[in-house]
């Protein structure tokens, strides 16, 4: 039997005990640890790395949102809260699942198997991330998940990156050697210090002068491949 594993953030006491309770039935989750506050829960989930994390929304401090949007890599979530009006905007950031308090069980049930379900089509973790998995964006009052596939540029700004995607571009703080580790090397390549590229976005690929390549985009944006990176392109891009 598979094992996964499971960190409980909530700032109730009581609240995280009744998680406890209905967790207790199915032993394949094992429970790691459990969080009050976003901080806490930060330091839990980095040195952890969970599979499944049940998270509250409303904290002080920091919400529920704010915690998904501080993480590298984010975990299964599903949140939990007593206020149904963030039902919606839980969803709209394609959380796997939803679960008002007081929780029921045949509720909680059902939330299990979906979680078993969404597990069971995750990559071992040692593995770059499926091209298809979302990552989190929180943009000003925003909150949303994206799929790596959908982004073309990835642009350093010091210790910040910027993602650009469809018609729209946002900041995240991680730098772009964090996120060069998480991504698929035979979908994604680093053109220069500061910028990866989704191949799958390039049009055309030209010579540039001292031997270096420009290429295209799509979607028109023209970007320079450093000398050094354009000879690894051309290696990259041989039979």
């Amino acid at each position: 039997m598979n094992s996964y594993k499971t960190i409980i953030i909530d700032d109730e006491r009581l609240a995280r005990e009744e998680l406890k309770r209905s967790l207790s039935k199915y032993p394949e989750f094992v429970i790691l640890g459990e969080a009050s506050n976003v901080n806490d829960a930060i330091i839990l989930i980095e040195k952890n790395a969970p599979d499944l994390i049940f998270l509250d929304i409303h904290m002080p401090e920091k919400s529920g949102f704010d915690l998904l949007h501080e993480l590298a890599v984010v975990p299964v979530v599903v949140f939990t809260t007593a206020y149904d009006q963030y039902a919606v905007k839980a969803f709209e950031i394609n959380a796997l699942d939803y679960l008002v308090k007081p929780i029921r069980d045949e509720r909680f049930t059902l939330t299990i198997e979906r979680v078993k379900s969404e597990l069971a089509k995750k990559e071992p973790k040692n593995e770059p991330l499926p091209i298809y998995y979302k990552i989190f964006i929180k943009d000003g009052d925003k909150c949303f998940f994206v799929p790596l596939n959908d982004i073309r540029l990835i642009q350093s700004m010091d210790n910040y990156a910027r993602l650009y995607f469809g018609k729209d571009q946002t900041m995240i703080k991680k730098s772009l050697n964090l996120i060069e580790k998480k991504l698929n090397p035979n979908v994604f390549f680093r053109i220069n210090r500061s910028q990866i590229v989704n191949t799958e976005y390039i049009e055309t690929i030209y010579p540039y002068f001292k031997n270096k390549l420009n290429i295209k985009l799509i979607t028109g944006e023209t970007l320079e491949v450093s000398s050094r990176q354009s000879a690894k392109f051309r290696n990259w891009n041989s039979l």
